[in-house]
């Protein structure tokens, strides 16, 4: 099962001090979860000001650039995660938020965690495992 994994951080967070510490844990836990096949990606996210909403409304679609003065919380960044049921993601997302608990306790923030809606007929972008292919 694929999970998605979003931080989400109050809206100064651009503003503020990350600790290197927590920077080397995170690379540390991304590393060993890539290495056991629970990390397909992720990253964090350049600041509102880089960003973009499309939006339809009305039958009209508007694009308004970034910063998003009416936002309270930003999203981070993102983890796609696969892992054999939801209790294993949670606890992959309790792990991942116990690195800022140690490494930044001052700072709060929140992941959310939600499994992606997958269809058996899309299969783009989807990698089988052991399909016997060699992409190197």
């Amino acid at each position: 099962m694929r999970y998605m994994m979003f931080i989400k951080h109050c809206e100064d967070y651009g503003k503020l001090t990350v600790p290197s510490s927590l920077y080397e844990a995170m690379g540390a836990f991304i590393e060993k979860a890539h290495n056991d096949g629970t990390y397909i990606d992720g990253a964090g996210l350049q600041p509102m000001s880089a960003g973009h909403r499309i939006r339809l409304s009305g039958g009209k679609i508007t694009v308004t650039d970034g910063p998003f003065t009416e936002t309270k919380e930003i999203i981070g960044g993102y983890a796609l995660i696969e892992v054999k049921s939801e209790a294993e993601a949670l606890e992959i997302a309790n792990q991942f938020m116990d690195l800022h608990r140690v490494h930044w306790p001052r700072h709060e923030c929140e992941c959310e965690v939600r499994p992606l809606q997958m269809s058996a007929n899309l299969k783009v972008g989807r990698r089988e495992k052991n399909e016997g292919r060699n992409d190197d």
